[in-house]
């Protein structure tokens, strides 16, 4: 099968149309999932001062675009203060996509998250235990990990990367209170590795979205399209699955305490 044969069969605008319309929906998705984890307890946290959290970070990342090399620099910076005050950090893993591209944004955001999730473990370790302590006190899901994690510290903060039944920002500072080691802790944070890449990919996809009809637009966007769009599929399909393992795993070791 020939490129002449696929551009009579398929109108490239139609093919446009059709890609719009799978990113829009997975960036909806996608934002429907994260808004339900850490970005909904980052609102009741530094929202109550009427002060938007989205707005101040959207507008960094545009400065962060704008600053070149430096740009890396200042992004696992800003991610890092991100994840210690509670910002949704939703918003930061998907831009990471548009302006760097899936490969170096899921590298950036990665070492920002755990960097930014070490402080926050130091933080509820040895600053604010006692504020960590009072938000978590009547969890008994947190209580059954707690006990979890002092039989197999490693393995369970993996699995709740893997499998995030808690905010992640609330979840950096309630395993500092907890048993397990910081070498144990820095570790697990491998399991962020897929999400990370899913969402920095879906970010990725809309910013190629918005190279279309520029110059920026590859020779041949059919072809290119539909690779992103088998990259993503295959992306989700791996991490879904891996999220279903971790989740088996996880209720496995908290059920048996």
């Amino acid at each position: 099968m020939n490129k002449h044969f696929i551009a009579n069969r398929f109108n490239p605008g139609d093919l446009r149309k059709f890609f719009r319309l799978i990113v829009l929906i997975l960036l909806i998705l996608s934002f429907a999932f994260l808004l339900n984890t850490d970005f909904a307890f980052a609102q009741k946290s530094v929202n109550s001062n009427s002060f938007n959290p989205q707005a101040i970070l959207a507008n960094a990342l545009q400065w962060i675009d704008s600053l070149g090399t430096v740009g890396a620099i200042a992004f696992i910076a800003l991610y890092i203060i991100a994840t210690v005050a509670f910002f949704p950090g939703s918003i930061l893993t998907l831009g990471a996509g548009v302006i760097f591209g899936a490969v170096w944004g899921s590298l950036y955001v990665f070492i920002g998250a755990t960097l930014g999730a070490t402080a926050a473990f130091f933080v509820g370790r040895y600053l604010a235990r006692g504020w960590v302590a009072s938000k978590i006190a009547d969890n008994k899901k947190f209580a059954a990990i707690d006990q979890a994690v002092g039989r197999e510290g490693l393995k369970i903060v993996l699995l709740t990367r893997l499998f995030p039944i808690f905010p992640f920002n609330l979840l950096n500072y309630a395993f500092g209170i907890t048993g397990v080691s910081l070498k144990d802790y820095f570790i697990a944070s491998v399991g962020m590795i897929p999400g990370t890449i899913l969402y920095v990919y879906i970010g990725s996809l809309a910013g190629n979205l918005a190279m279309i009809g520029t110059e920026a637009q590859p020779t041949n966007p059919t072809l290119q399209w539909a690779i992103r769009i088998l990259g993503l599929i295959a992306t989700v399909a791996v991490t879904v699955y891996v999220t279903w393992i971790a989740r088996k795993a996880l209720e496995e070791q908290v059920n048996s305490n």
